[in-house]
């Protein structure tokens, strides 16, 4: 992930060399991030699944709710915002080095969609049929309606960011031309959106305010992607350490009026689907602070096997991404048919089981996925004598991606929608890889006997 820079924003984020046998321009303490993200988020979902067993059967509860500062907590634990940053700051940079070689909008959204579907499919492939055989097996449909939506839990993410991705060469223009009133609009634009929102919220017709709020995943995580543009740009470089700690202090200082006396929720993860504007606030205070911690991350990211751990998470961090929670799943279903035995969620035994689990869910995650990132690393040019679809096969491919993921953020996963889910992930995929041109097959001319072929 590497930036040209130019004048006026743009500026290289840090100054310290980088490792041997990796680009100067790589900024590897984004890289960092994006591995961290994915460890914690491994993590939440874990201690999110509080899995019971007595007389009356096996409940599923979250263990988290029941802790006084958990809400306070996901301030700091809410790392989706952030990973919409670092997201923004590779967008940016992929999209200058695609325009540098001659590639359009068409070209990156093309390759976006492949990237992220194609791995998308398999676990879609996979819930089809696991779903499908459960309800086959006789598995209680009560207790298999929480299995799949628990499953599919992670899935807005695709649809948050397939849009995203689709906005960023407009964005990136945008950022171009009036980068601080491009973050002004959306700002604007995420406020609007929730002063409808919560004044709908107890309307007297009934009225569900929460499609409107849907807007917000332009505006929210549009915005948090935006100060990834300004990340790459080398925005936060201008300024001292103890500013921007200042300022990420002051970013959680007005969570508080907008929380405990206003009218958003204090539990930032509540405040996810739809998003809400101090997500924005969380984003900016988390990327604030890794800044003012950028000199000690950058010494982090050049011990070896940091760097190892790195490569093997972040080669295949989609695919972690897409997969943990069903494994993580499987895991406990494994336990419960071995007769393991299950402590009381929250209690101490059972947070000192929680990193033997953690672990064993990694080793899961890891050996599922040597098999499946093959997708996640596959090639996105096109075939020898291909051409490049149409722009309109491009956007309808995109538009179809994300129909299923955001379905499932709406309603939760069940048989059904993965099913026709995984039509239409197939579709957009040959939509947007590019269609080879028949050959034409000459018939071969005959020859007169005693002449002679030219």
């Amino acid at each position: 992930m590497s930036s040209t820079p130019t004048p006026s924003l743009r500026r290289r984020s840090g100054t310290a060399p980088a490792p041997a046998g990796i680009s100067a321009s790589r900024d590897l303490v984004v890289d960092f991030i994006r591995v961290a993200c994915m460890f914690a988020v491994v993590a939440v979902h874990l201690l999110m699944m509080g899995i019971s067993v007595d007389r009356s059967g096996i409940g599923v509860g979250n263990p988290l709710t029941s802790l006084s500062w958990f809400a306070q907590g996901t301030w700091f634990g809410q790392v989706m915002p952030l990973f919409f940053v670092v997201g923004g700051f590779a967008s940016l940079t992929s999209w200058r080095s695609l325009q540098r070689r001659g590639g359009d909008a068409g070209d990156y959204l093309r390759n976006r969609v492949l990237r992220l579907v194609r791995p998308t499919v398999a676990l879609y492939a996979f819930l089809t049929v696991a779903l499908w055989s459960a309800t086959a097996a006789g598995v209680p449909g009560d207790l298999l309606t929480v299995i799949a939506a628990g499953a599919g839990v992670q899935l807005w993410f695709l649809a948050a960011y397939l849009i995203c991705q689709a906005m960023v060469p407009t964005m990136a223009k945008f950022h171009e031309l009036a980068p601080y009133r491009t973050v002004a609009a959306l700002a604007a634009g995420a406020v609007v959106v929730d002063v409808l929102r919560l004044g709908l919220e107890h309307n007297p017709w009934g009225f569900d305010s929460n499609p409107v709020g849907l807007l917000n995943m332009v505006f929210v995580w549009g915005l948090l992607q935006q100060l990834g543009f300004f990340y790459a740009d080398g925005f936060f470089d201008r300024f001292a350490g103890w500013k921007l700690v200042l300022a990420a202090g002051a970013c959680y200082l007005a969570m508080v009026p907008l929380t405990d006396a206003g009218p958003y929720p204090v539990d930032m993860l509540t405040s996810q689907n739809p998003p809400m504007f101090p997500l924005i606030l969380v984003g900016l205070a988390h990327v604030l602070l890794v800044k003012a911690a950028y000199p000690f991350l950058q010494r982090c990211v050049q011990l070896g096997w940091v760097q190892k751990v790195m490569f093997v998470v972040g080669s295949r961090s989609m695919t972690i991404y897409l997969w943990h929670l069903p494994l993580i799943i499987a895991m406990f279903g494994i336990a419960l048919v071995l007769g393991l035995p299950f402590p009381e969620p929250a209690s101490t035994q059972w947070w000192l089981s929680r990193p033997v689990f953690y672990v064993a869910a990694w080793a899961l995650v890891l050996l599922v996925s040597m098999p499946l990132v093959r997708l996640e690393l596959a090639g996105t040019a096109l075939a020898q004598g291909a051409s490049r679809p149409a722009m309109w096969r491009i956007a309808a491919g995109t538009i179809l991606a994300v129909i299923p993921p955001f379905v499932v953020m709406r309603t939760a996963l069940d048989a059904t929608n993965a099913t026709w889910g995984l039509v239409l992930l197939v579709i957009a995929v040959a939509l947007v890889t590019g269609k080879v041109p028949d050959r034409t097959w000459k018939t071969p001319r005959l020859i007169a006997k005693g002449s002679v072929a030219s």
